[in-house]
Protein backbone atom coordinates (compact mmCIF):
# COMPACT_ATOMS: atom_id res chain seq x y z
CA UNK A 1 0.00 0.00 0.00
CA UNK A 2 1.81 3.50 -0.76
CA UNK A 3 1.97 5.96 1.60
CA UNK A 4 -0.62 8.37 0.00
CA UNK A 5 -3.17 5.51 0.52
CA UNK A 6 -2.44 4.95 4.14
CA UNK A 7 -2.49 8.29 5.03
CA UNK A 8 -5.94 8.59 3.16
CA UNK A 9 -7.24 5.52 5.58
CA UNK A 10 -6.00 6.74 8.35
CA UNK A 11 -7.07 10.23 8.21
CA UNK A 12 -11.01 8.95 7.18
CA UNK A 13 -10.80 7.00 9.80
CA UNK A 14 -9.32 9.79 12.19
CA UNK A 15 -12.51 11.86 10.49
CA UNK A 16 -15.14 9.17 11.28
CA UNK A 17 -14.12 8.97 14.87
CA UNK A 18 -13.54 12.01 15.65
CA UNK A 19 -16.35 14.44 13.79
CA UNK A 20 -18.84 14.67 16.23
CA UNK A 21 -16.38 16.06 19.15
CA UNK A 22 -14.70 18.53 16.79
CA UNK A 23 -18.13 20.01 15.31
CA UNK A 24 -19.36 20.10 18.73
CA UNK A 25 -16.77 22.36 20.55
CA UNK A 26 -16.25 24.34 16.95
CA UNK A 27 -20.14 25.18 17.01
CA UNK A 28 -19.64 25.62 20.54
CA UNK A 29 -16.84 28.30 20.21
CA UNK A 30 -18.31 29.97 17.31
CA UNK A 31 -21.60 30.52 19.19
CA UNK A 32 -20.67 30.89 22.76
CA UNK A 33 -17.99 33.44 21.83
CA UNK A 34 -19.89 35.45 19.21
CA UNK A 35 -22.86 35.45 21.63
CA UNK A 36 -20.27 36.78 24.38
CA UNK A 37 -19.07 39.46 22.05
CA UNK A 38 -22.72 40.82 21.56
CA UNK A 39 -23.49 40.77 25.56
CA UNK A 40 -20.56 43.18 26.44
CA UNK A 41 -20.95 45.31 23.10
CA UNK A 42 -17.60 43.88 21.75
CA UNK A 43 -19.22 42.57 18.52
CA UNK A 44 -18.81 43.90 15.01
CA UNK A 45 -22.22 42.81 14.28
CA UNK A 46 -24.17 45.28 16.96
CA UNK A 47 -25.08 48.11 13.98
CA UNK A 48 -26.39 45.66 11.57
CA UNK A 49 -28.61 43.61 13.85
CA UNK A 50 -29.69 47.03 15.84
CA UNK A 51 -30.41 48.34 12.95
CA UNK A 52 -32.06 45.07 11.44
CA UNK A 53 -34.42 45.50 14.45
CA UNK A 54 -35.63 49.07 14.19
CA UNK A 55 -35.88 48.41 10.07
CA UNK A 56 -38.46 45.03 11.50
CA UNK A 57 -40.38 48.23 13.86
CA UNK A 58 -38.76 46.46 16.77
CA UNK A 59 -36.72 50.22 17.75
CA UNK A 60 -37.82 50.75 21.08
CA UNK A 61 -36.73 47.25 22.58
CA UNK A 62 -34.03 46.66 19.83
CA UNK A 63 -31.47 46.57 22.41
CA UNK A 64 -33.24 44.28 24.85
CA UNK A 65 -33.92 41.77 21.69
CA UNK A 66 -30.13 41.90 20.48
CA UNK A 67 -29.27 40.87 24.10
CA UNK A 68 -32.04 37.88 24.33
CA UNK A 69 -29.98 36.83 20.92
CA UNK A 70 -26.58 37.08 22.35
CA UNK A 71 -27.88 34.58 25.43
CA UNK A 72 -29.79 32.41 22.91
CA UNK A 73 -25.97 32.24 20.74
CA UNK A 74 -24.29 31.15 24.08
CA UNK A 75 -27.37 28.61 24.93
CA UNK A 76 -27.10 27.25 21.50
CA UNK A 77 -23.16 26.72 22.07
CA UNK A 78 -23.72 25.36 25.89
CA UNK A 79 -26.21 22.86 24.58
CA UNK A 80 -24.18 21.54 21.23
CA UNK A 81 -21.79 20.43 23.99
CA UNK A 82 -24.29 18.18 25.21
CA UNK A 83 -25.09 15.01 22.74
CA UNK A 84 -28.16 14.41 24.40
CA UNK A 85 -29.11 18.15 23.98
CA UNK A 86 -28.28 17.77 20.13
CA UNK A 87 -31.83 18.54 18.46
CA UNK A 88 -32.79 20.83 20.87
CA UNK A 89 -29.63 22.96 20.40
CA UNK A 90 -30.51 22.07 16.12
CA UNK A 91 -34.21 23.11 17.00
CA UNK A 92 -32.60 26.57 18.16
CA UNK A 93 -29.89 26.74 15.52
CA UNK A 94 -32.45 26.64 12.45
CA UNK A 95 -34.62 29.06 14.07
CA UNK A 96 -31.66 31.47 14.83
CA UNK A 97 -30.24 31.06 11.34
CA UNK A 98 -33.58 32.16 9.89
CA UNK A 99 -33.66 35.31 11.63
CA UNK A 100 -29.78 36.11 11.46
CA UNK A 101 -30.30 35.49 7.82
CA UNK A 102 -33.07 37.61 6.93
CA UNK A 103 -31.21 40.71 6.54
CA UNK A 104 -29.85 39.26 3.26
CA UNK A 105 -33.93 39.99 1.86
CA UNK A 106 -35.03 42.24 4.40
CA UNK A 107 -32.35 44.97 4.75
CA UNK A 108 -30.04 44.21 2.15
CA UNK A 109 -28.91 48.08 1.97
CA UNK A 110 -27.36 46.76 5.15
CA UNK A 111 -25.22 43.68 3.62
CA UNK A 112 -25.16 44.29 -0.19
CA UNK A 113 -22.20 46.22 -2.08
CA UNK A 114 -24.36 45.65 -5.55
CA UNK A 115 -26.60 42.45 -6.59
CA UNK A 116 -24.65 39.17 -5.54
CA UNK A 117 -21.86 41.26 -3.96
CA UNK A 118 -21.89 41.10 -0.05
CA UNK A 119 -20.07 43.40 2.14
CA UNK A 120 -18.33 42.01 5.05
CA UNK A 121 -21.44 41.70 7.18
CA UNK A 122 -23.33 40.14 4.18
CA UNK A 123 -19.94 37.74 4.01
CA UNK A 124 -20.82 37.25 7.33
CA UNK A 125 -23.90 35.65 7.51
CA UNK A 126 -23.29 34.28 4.46
CA UNK A 127 -20.47 32.07 6.42
CA UNK A 128 -23.58 30.91 8.78
CA UNK A 129 -24.15 28.19 5.48
CA UNK A 130 -20.85 26.39 6.74
CA UNK A 131 -22.44 25.94 10.42
CA UNK A 132 -25.53 24.52 8.70
CA UNK A 133 -23.80 21.82 7.00
CA UNK A 134 -21.63 21.39 10.17
CA UNK A 135 -24.54 21.16 12.05
CA UNK A 136 -26.17 18.80 9.30
CA UNK A 137 -22.93 16.14 10.33
CA UNK A 138 -24.25 16.29 13.78
CA UNK A 139 -27.69 15.33 13.04
CA UNK A 140 -26.09 12.51 10.81
CA UNK A 141 -24.16 10.83 13.37
CA UNK A 142 -27.22 11.42 16.36
CA UNK A 143 -29.06 8.32 16.69
CA UNK A 144 -32.61 7.98 16.20
CA UNK A 145 -35.25 8.41 18.97
CA UNK A 146 -36.07 5.19 20.49
CA UNK A 147 -39.44 3.84 19.47
CA UNK A 148 -41.98 3.59 22.22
Amino acid sequence: MSTIHTFDTWFIRFAKQNYSWIARWSLFIIYFYFGALKIFGASPANELAIGFAERMGFGSVANELYLLLAAVECAIGLLLLFPKMTRLALFIMFGHMLLVSAPLLLYPEAVWVMPLVPNLEGQYIIKNAALVALALGLVANTPPLAKK
